[in-house]
């Protein structure tokens, strides 16, 4: 309640100053064994906290998914990025329109800043639509599981998206001609070298694909492309050629999911 006023007060001289870089409302970290929520991993990517980097545009992601899952908070905060420029243009018309949003779904502290706002007109936001396309329900739940998961394999939840959407655009009941199934395509031999017993249940194929994404990460030193190009034609033809393969499926690969991580920053 004490963070929640705060905020709401330095929001208020905020809107008063027009000055960007007041810090967002942060969130109660989540109990011992509980699943962050996507607007605790939002939070913790605006703010560089929790072992995360400060990443304003995955952030604003993050806030997108808790807002598709319907999490009214979710409203205060995307109006607050908007009101300070946080990872987006600066931009009074669409913070009033998400603070109007979460101000009808009885947030006070919204409600407050859509006063002090005062003349501006809200300005409907499309943004999250763009940022995460036609992302089905059956995807966002996907994602959460991946946000669950990516932590045990010391992992970057986004590398795992990246290489999800390379592989079967998630889809857990892609099969490839060459016999690779499920979210991740795993192959039949690699699903038993990581202990999957059904590639096709989505959680056992993601663990069996993070599993392997932790080995490569660790074979080749952390260093990216290989740990890619490995996950894309074997470790094996890595190390035969000593580096990436000449193969332009496996080259094409690398740059495509390369080019969207750095896209969200996080390289």
């Amino acid at each position: 309640m004490v963070t929640r006023i705060l905020s709401g007060l330095l929001g208020i001289l905020a809107c008063a100053a027009l000055a960007p870089g007041v810090p967002a409302l942060a969130q109660p970290a989540p109990a011992a064994g509980e699943t962050p929520s996507y607007l605790h991993l939002a939070s913790d990517y605006e703010l560089g906290r929790n072992g995360l980097p400060r990443n304003p545009k995955e952030a604003l992601r993050l806030y997108c998914l808790a807002h598709a899952e319907g999490d009214p908070e979710a409203d205060y905060h995307l109006g607050w990025i908007h009101f300070t420029g946080r990872g987006v243009p600066r931009n009074m018309a669409r913070a009033a329109w998400w603070f109007e949003r979460a101000a009808r779904a009885g947030d006070r502290t919204a409600a407050n800043l859509l006063k002090r706002l005062g003349r501006a007109q809200p300005e409907r936001d499309d943004s999250c639509d763009e940022i995460l396309g036609k992302a089905s329900p059956s995807r966002i739940r996907l994602e959460r599981w991946v946000h669950r998961l990516a932590p045990e394999y010391d992992l970057y939840p986004r590398l795992v998206i990246a290489v999800i959407e390379a592989e079967s655009g998630f889809d857990p009941r892609a099969r490839s001609p060459k016999g690779a199934m499920g979210l991740m395509q795993l192959m039949p031999e690699t699903a038993k070298r990581f202990g999957v017993r059904d590639p096709w249940d989505p959680v056992q194929n993601l663990r069996g694909g993070m599993a392997y994404l932790r080995w490569l990460l660790d074979r080749f030193d952390g260093k990216l492309s290989l740990v890619l190009a490995g996950y894309n034609a074997g470790e094996k033809a890595v190390e035969r050629y000593r580096g990436v393969p000449p193969f332009g499926e496996t080259r094409r690969y690398v740059q495509r999911i390369t080019r969207n991580l750095e896209s969200a920053s996080l390289l």
